[in-house]
């Protein structure tokens, strides 16, 4: 079975929007290119052929990394949360009660995962602790350099 790849439904939609674009407007550009390049003569030594094979390979390359995301992509959402509870897709405030530093984090499908823009998904050890819980708990994070306390303190939908 697949791995399945979990995304908002933001995420799948610009994916979705991408692939098209590609598929289209894209594979023209890079055709006509070919196409003019061929025109130049001489195959073995034509380097804007050789350009353009390359640029036609990375366009197939990128269709074909798209659409296996967008096969396998599972849309994360809050449904079977409730509403005062951390979840896929909300955004939320933590207190790092060691460092007495707030962080506001968003909780994304695992594909737009970006730890140091502050988007997590439930596949980090953090996402894990994080996910179902309240404005006002407390929760405990174990890290590389410990265990790290933090303190739930607003929860946006």
């Amino acid at each position: 079975m697949a791995k399945e790849i979990k995304l908002t439904q933001e995420s799948l939609d610009a994916y979705k929007e991408e692939l098209e674009y590609l598929k289209t407007t894209r594979a023209d550009e890079v055709a006509e290119q070919l196409k003019e390049a061929r025109s130049f003569g001489d195959l073995s030594e034509n380097a804007e052929y050789d350009e353009a094979k390359n640029e036609q390979g990375k366009l197939y390359s990128r269709i074909a990394e798209l659409e296996e995301i967008v096969k396998q992509a599972v849309v994360v959402s809050g449904d079977t949360y409730a509403a005062d509870e951390v979840s896929p897709g909300c955004r939320f405030v933590v207190k790092d009660l060691e460092l007495d530093e707030e962080e506001e984090y968003h909780f994304v499908g695992s594909q737009e995962a970006d730890p140091m823009a502050g988007r997590i998904s439930d596949e980090s050890p953090f996402g894990k602790a994080m996910l179902g819980k309240k404005a006002g708990e407390t929760v405990e994070v174990e890290a590389p350099a410990g265990v790290v306390k933090y303190k739930v303190i607003e929860i946006k939908k």
